[in-house]
């Protein structure tokens, strides 16, 4: 009898047997909007899930990300792959969930995860501590889950490079999150790549974080869609000085540093959606929280300075 209910229970975590019904159309959906690392109560961190004939791929996988699938009414086994546009923790920290929830759930299709160059060893790490859970599966001798290692391959894309899924090409673009000196060791394995989604029926750019940058501009050319960061300094360091108020001088020049070259404000925002010749554009990572009214008025007349089109400011699960 007890053997006959564990077979019961187990067959209720093996997705294979009742797949949930594919999503209809295709669309981007803003899982996450918060621009880390300091946590939201009302933003998830950075996370959006592609939907195109009938799979879904996530873009970026924030802490949060299996919840906000569920919050969206998607199912995790129906996730085929992960792009990581960087591997900052505030992109990667629900990566580690999808992988593990997916294990001790028997989902039997391996994902794929593509990314820049560490993208390999942040994976590596992440199968390494799913192991002890594996291990012990549901602590029944001799039935450990599937070996996390076969459950998940990496691919790591340079700038350029393209990649075929299921009728959609990707297209990887070096963008300028960072700014190692070049030949550098960091510059060598450290890169932060923006990403272009070119369906049969539409064309979707997502940046990322990235500052300024001709290769973005030049992925999102004429793009359907153009997803973009945005960084509001003074929200952001104030909201920096309320959770590290005792933030050492040279770090908070640091952080300055980081934030005014290496993402992009609302003006930079508008100067690229207009220079690419975008059709809509919409805002996503929000590092200093949700804008109150007035700011959201002053972000979008900034952007309108050099972009006409349609502006959205998205929120948690909005789909496009």
């Amino acid at each position: 009898m007890r053997a006959a209910w564990l077979t019961l229970a187990l067959a209720v975590f093996t997705p294979a047997l009742a797949q949930p019904a594919a999503p209809a159309a295709d669309a981007f959906i803003t899982l996450g909007t918060m621009g880390g690392p300091v946590p939201s109560p009302d933003r998830s961190q950075p996370a959006n899930a592609l939907l195109h004939a009938g799979q879904v791929y996530l873009v970026d996988a924030g802490d949060g990300t299996v919840q906000q699938l569920s919050r969206a009414g998607i199912m995790l086994p129906r996730v085929r792959a992960v792009f990581l546009s960087h591997l900052h923790v505030d992109h990667t920290g629900g990566l580690s969930a999808v992988l593990g929830l997916r294990n001790q759930t028997n989902v039997r299709e391996p994902l794929t995860v593509y990314g820049p160059a560490g993208t390999r060893e942040l994976v590596a790490g992440m199968v390494a501590s799913m192991q002890p859970a594996a291990r012990a599966g549901y602590g029944i001798p001799g039935k450990p889950w599937t070996p996390p290692a076969d459950t998940v391959t990496v691919i790591e894309l340079a700038d350029g490079e393209k990649t075929t899924l299921n009728g959609m090409t990707v297209t990887a673009a070096q963008n300028t999150h960072y700014d190692f000196a070049p030949g550098s060791v960091e510059d060598r394995n450290y890169k932060s790549l923006s990403f272009r989604f070119d369906l049969p029926g539409r064309s979707i750019v997502y940046t990322g974080d990235t500052g300024p940058s001709a290769a973005l501009e030049k992925l999102a050319k004429g793009a359907d869609l153009l997803v973009s960061e945005m960084i509001d300094m003074a929200g952001t360091m104030a909201n920096v000085a309320r959770n590290s108020p005792n933030m050492p001088p040279e770090a908070k020049r640091d952080l300055e540093q980081h934030l005014s070259t290496h993402h992009l404000t609302p003006e930079a925002v508008g100067q690229l959606a207009g220079r690419a010749g975008v059709k809509a554009l919409v805002i996503t990572h929000f590092a200093a929280g949700t804008p109150d009214p007035a700011r959201t008025k002053g972000y979008v007349t900034q952007i309108a300075k050099s972009y006409s089109g349609p502006v959205t400011l998205a929120n948690d699960l909005d789909r496009f």
